[in-house]
């Protein structure tokens, strides 16, 4: 991934943080690990984790709901220029991983 790709998916997945922190409604825990840019820069894919598990499917219809909130965040916070569409997914990775470790540690 080039540096100007590395640097705008930090900048976006530490957006996406604050935009969470902000406007969930506190019931969860939701924390960015990732956003995946596209090649062309103009679609981003943003993974979270979120805690209690049992929050899951509620937590990523909220990000799905809040899709175009978010990008008007994006807008206000940064000078992307073409705006890139978002879209919000489970990062089921870290959870796998987090799961190894739990067991490698038992």
């Amino acid at each position: 991934m080039s540096h100007r790709k590395e640097q705008v998916s930090q900048m976006i997945a530490h957006l996406a943080g604050d935009f969470f922190a902000r406007e969930s409604n506190g019931q969860s825990i939701m924390t960015v690990t990732r956003a995946d840019i596209s090649p062309d820069m103009k679609n981003v894919l943003i993974f979270f984790t979120v805690l209690p598990t049992s929050f899951e499917t509620p937590a990523l219809q909220f990000a799905k709901r809040s899709r175009s909130d978010f990008r008007d965040f994006l807008k206000k916070k940064t000078a992307l220029h073409p705006l890139p569409v978002v879209d919000f997914e489970i990062d089921y990775g870290e959870k796998n991983r987090q799961r190894i470790d739990d067991l490698t540690r038992s």
